[in-house]
């Protein structure tokens, strides 16, 4: 089985490395982009699994990004946990209404942080691996 692929986007070179190498020592394969154009562009190109989003970035900001993903079909069912170093009392809110499936302040803990990851894949293995009731198979309620 591949490792799930992490798509990095952040505009800061020294925070894309500290993460990947975080990601990799638990068995994550990572991708990164720098601004918001190019995270598009990798998104359709490599397909990740799960993508952590900065919200200040050149190019168009998080939200940019977080809403061009929901207009595209092919990648609006990626989840996105946002890592951003924007005050999170007035962006939490804004980036989970936006599309998010998590929000992280940087500084992040490490163990939240992998824990969130953990919690997203197993969310999205399980909308992709259950078997789906066809309606011929459920039975209607009675009376």
């Amino acid at each position: 089985m591949d490792k799930p692929k992490i798509l990095i986007v952040d505009d800061v070179p020294f925070l894309r490395r500290a993460l990947k190498l975080r990601l990799r020592a638990n068995h994550y394969d990572t991708v990164h982009a720098e601004d918001g154009s190019s995270a598009i562009a990798m998104a359709q190109k490599e397909k990740p699994n799960i993508i952590i989003l900065d919200l200040g970035l050149p190019s168009g900001d998080g939200f940019v990004v977080l809403q061009d993903l929901q207009k595209r079909d092919s990648l609006a069912s990626i989840p996105v946990i946002v890592l951003t170093g924007w005050d999170a009392a007035f962006n939490e809110p804004k980036s989970l209404q936006a599309g998010a499936t998590a929000f992280f302040q940087k500084p992040a803990d490490n163990n939240e942080l992998l824990g969130a990851i953990r919690k997203t894949l197993m969310n999205v293995w399980r909308k992709t691996t259950l078997p789906r009731k066809r309606e011929a198979e459920v039975t209607p309620g009675l009376g």
